[in-house]
């Protein structure tokens, strides 16, 4: 069996807030996501600025929260969604391999809720790129449909059908319809159903019972998943961050 060599774990980090943003825990989220130290990160609801928070919070970073959590270990690319007056939020990809090119797709459906899609050409040691895609879909069931389809859509001018393929974030699937329109169409394993079929849970982080978050790939093979839940990670924010250790399908 080949040697595992990427890991890569998907996150929502609250905006740097623990569950009902009682405390700030950006300082502490950034020592976990070292210790734990994967290649690619996938991050949802970034702060990306705030105002408020940048006066009022004596030791809010000066930087934005990607190149904050990024700085001097990974390459970091931002996508804005939500933006408002005193600032904005949107998905991250911290990557310990060079960021060929990035792009933010607006798939926004109702305007209330701002969402897109980032997607990064990442170069992987192998000198293989792959395509990352971190998303935050809607908490409306015909919503996702709808940008699942979109991403899709997107994906098939965007990518080779074979090109390898990473898909993680905060799906909010809680029927798991993701592996009925967007799985399929783009020839995608969810890297937790094995024989199953159903995605792990992961909210809320101190004891997961809603199966929201997903890593799918296509053109590598799992050897190992974990769910990271219970303390301290649920001290940092009210979703359990996953990874799941990989390697190349023709290797």
């Amino acid at each position: 069996m080949p040697t595992p060599n990427l890991h890569v774990t998907t996150f929502n980090i609250h905006k740097g807030f623990s569950q009902f943003n009682r405390r700030m825990m950006i300082h502490e989220l950034r020592e976990r996501l070292r210790h734990l130290n994967p290649d690619i990160l996938f991050l949802q609801e970034v702060q990306g600025l705030h105002l408020g928070h940048a006066e009022k919070l004596g030791n809010w970073p000066s930087a934005p929260q990607h190149e904050f959590l990024a700085e001097e270990i990974w390459h970091s690319a931002y996508g804005r969604n939500m933006i408002y007056d005193h600032g904005h939020h949107g998905n991250a990809i911290l990557s310990r391999f060079p960021i060929l090119d990035s792009h933010n797709q607006d798939v926004t459906h109702l305007q209330f809720e701002k969402r897109g899609l980032l997607h990064c050409r990442i170069t992987l040691p192998d000198e293989q790129e792959a395509h990352c895609v971190c998303v935050h879909l809607s908490l409306f069931g015909y919503s996702r449909r709808k940008q699942m389809n979109a991403l899709a859509d997107y994906l098939e001018r965007q990518a080779a059908p074979d090109a390898p393929l990473i898909i993680a974030g905060d799906f909010n699937d809680w029927r798991n319809h993701a592996g009925e329109h967007l799985a399929r169409r783009l020839g995608l394993q969810e890297v937790f159903c094995g024989h199953s079929g159903i995605p792990v849970r992961s909210f809320p982080a101190a004891m997961p019972m809603f199966r929201l978050d997903r890593i799918y790939v296509r053109g590598f093979k799992v050897h190992r998943t974990e769910v990271h839940w219970g303390l301290p990670w649920s001290n940092i924010s009210d979703h359990a961050a996953l990874s799941a250790h990989l390697s190349r399908n023709d290797r």
